[in-house]
């Protein structure tokens, strides 16, 4: 928001000065232009003057009085042949016919993101959705600098010589990865030298994501379920039959059945908030929050399910207030998914540790990092597992896990919410000595806060 604050401004700070320069220039040659047009009157009117006082019937201060009265006159009162040829000597600033041009305004009205160009591709004007969009994207530049791909840029240079709209698909991988619609429309025909291309975005990363999301559940539940489900099945249909009349067999069959129908409710729940943090990975959080809430929330979560597990939980926190930009809700899942796992595949009656610990700035233009590590004293895991644990369903333990109730999809949760908060997660462990498993999050500067 700061920056479409920044850069809106840059074109009005820019005209003010140009409108300053522009009176102080105008008001010095409208003074001589006046006094240049009315410099025959001014001859005759000092003549006369001369001649009164040179016959002693006018005194020499009075003379200079009528004189400086006249000359004053000729400066102030409008002549309208002196403000045509003004006019003509100083045009109205570019920058600020652009700002009140019909076009502009039609754009900043306009949902999704609107460039104007000229015919060389240089930006003329932009709306407050293509700043948000481009931060360095500013009046004057060449749009090359901000969008690359050479189908756009070959349909900007053939725009006002084809002289219909093309829409071309790009994908944009930093700082996040999008998928852009640019449709590039002429708004002249022909031979027209003055003719201005007009570029429209629209953004088709939610709407491919949701489509991906679909086909990624039915492929992973399709995938997950089917046991689960099978074992129900076959449960079902021995007590319809052969165990129809054995008290004993369904007194064995029903805690299972049970089981696996819970396992089944929390496969579909993590599926699901997994689609949710992957359908938001493209609009980074713009809340600031204090993480030493998210551990002190973390704590108070945790520390029943511990104790329910024979654990036990430490929870450090930072020595003053840990400022970021991200999702409350969010970073306290990665937390919670870190600290279970750390329940799960720990020793028994073992102990867990959140560590805080802030890493400063290296200068003006690095911020500071916090780093919060899950330490846990389980028997590890093996290093050729370690890249590997952030896909999705995968375990180390496949039997193992699914009798402690894990899905394999924690850690892939883990993984996008930090990707859309630009964090980062490291893992590491020494087999027999536990597992650290840390995330590290950027500073939310003091400037960036005030900007915003």
């Amino acid at each position: 928001m700061s920056n479409q604050v920044e850069h809106s401004a840059r074109p009005i700070a820019s005209g003010l000065l140009w409108r300053a320069s522009q009176a102080l220039r105008r008001g010095t040659r409208e003074l001589a232009t006046r006094l240049w047009a009315a410099l025959w009157q001014i001859v005759i009117v000092a003549v006369i003057m001369a001649s009164l006082v040179t016959l002693g019937d006018l005194s020499v201060e009075i003379a200079l009085a009528a004189f400086a009265s006249f000359v004053g006159a000729v400066a102030l009162l409008p002549r309208q042949d002196v403000d045509s040829a003004l006019d003509r000597q100083f045009p109205p600033s570019p920058s600020l016919t652009r700002l009140n041009s019909p076009m502009h305004v039609m754009s900043e009205a306009l949902p999704d993101p609107v460039i104007l160009l000229d015919r060389a591709g240089q930006v003329l004007s932009c709306n407050a959705p293509a700043r948000g969009l481009f931060t360095s994207l500013r009046e004057g530049i060449h749009i090359s600098s901000v969008i690359r791909t050479p189908e756009f840029l070959d349909a900007v240079s053939a725009a006002p010589r084809v002289g219909e709209a093309v829409t071309v698909i790009y994908a944009q991988r930093v700082p996040v990865g999008r998928r852009m619609a640019v449709t590039v429309a002429p708004l002249a025909r022909g031979s027209e030298s003055d003719g201005s291309i007009l570029v429209l975005l629209r953004d088709l990363t939610e709407v491919e994501r949701i489509n991906q999301m679909r086909a990624d559940f039915i492929a992973n539940a399709s995938h997950e379920l089917r046991t689960p489900l099978a074992s129900l099945r076959g449960f079902i249909e021995t007590l319809q039959g052969t165990a129809k009349q054995d008290p004993g067999a369904r007194e064995r069959f029903l805690p299972i059945m049970a089981e696996q129908a819970s396992r089944m409710t929390r496969l579909i729940d993590t599926l699901l908030s997994l689609s949710r943090v992957e359908m938001n990975a493209h609009l980074p959080p713009s809340d600031r929050i204090d993480l030493n809430d998210v551990l002190g929330h973390a704590r108070d979560t945790l520390e029943p399910i511990a104790a329910d597990s024979g654990m036990e939980l430490d929870v450090q926190r930072f020595r003053q207030p840990a400022i970021v930009r991200g999702d409350r809700d969010e970073l306290l899942q990665v937390l919670q998914n870190l600290v279970q796992n750390a329940f799960k595949y720990g020793s028994p009656g073992g102990h867990v540790r959140i560590e805080a610990k802030h890493i400063p700035t290296l200068g003006r233009q690095v911020a500071g990092r916090f780093v919060i590590s899950v330490v846990d004293d389980g028997p590890g895991i093996p290093a050729e597992h370690l890249p590997r644990l952030t896909e999705r369903f995968y375990r180390v333990d496949v039997e193992s896990s699914r009798e402690k109730g894990g899905t394999g999809l924690g850690l892939a949760i883990v993984k996008h919410i930090l990707n859309r908060h630009h964090g980062e997660l490291a893992i590491a462990s020494d087999p027999g000595n536990g597992s650290s498993f840390t995330i590290m999050l950027n500073e939310s500067r003091v400037n960036e806060a005030r900007a915003s």
